[in-house]
């Protein structure tokens, strides 16, 4: 259950994950989360958007950031949708490039066993892509 807005950095991907977060909003029977390195789309985000700016946590590895992602569905039943903006950057795969392929896997799995839809934005062109990762890209730009 895994959806990818990818792009090279600068072609508007932030403002596409914000538009189809904020749209789901309004048909939301759960809660949704939207992840960031930081807080600055905070006002650019429905106010029934929870916003966490994981720059704020200790996550330095894949395995970090798939034990953070754990945390959050363990604590909300309700969780319906995770949006991650930057997810190479908040999934610390940005030095260790070869991990997002593992990386999208495992965020796959984990929506499948809990009921959850991500939407990641990836700064990478759809053909930079893995080729198991490019059948999740819902937006190219």
């Amino acid at each position: 259950m895994v959806q990818i807005i990818a792009g090279k950095k600068g072609k508007g991907k932030t403002k596409y994950i914000l538009e189809i977060a904020n749209s789901s909003i309004a048909n939301a029977k759960g809660t949704i989360v939207f992840l960031d390195k930081n807080v600055k789309h905070m006002f650019e985000l429905d106010r029934k958007i929870r916003l966490i700016n994981v720059c704020d946590y200790p996550i330095e590895s894949l395995d970090a950031f798939l034990g953070f992602l754990c945390g959050i569905i363990s604590q909300d039943h309700d969780l319906e949708e995770v949006y991650l903006d930057c997810f190479l950057t908040i999934a610390a795969l940005e030095e260790n490039r070869e991990m997002i392929e593992t990386a999208i896997k495992e965020v796959d799995a984990l929506g499948e066993k809990y009921g959850i839809k991500f939407v990641l934005s990836v700064s990478m062109d759809k053909d930079e892509l893995p080729e198991s990762a490019r059948e999740f890209v819902t937006i190219a730009l």
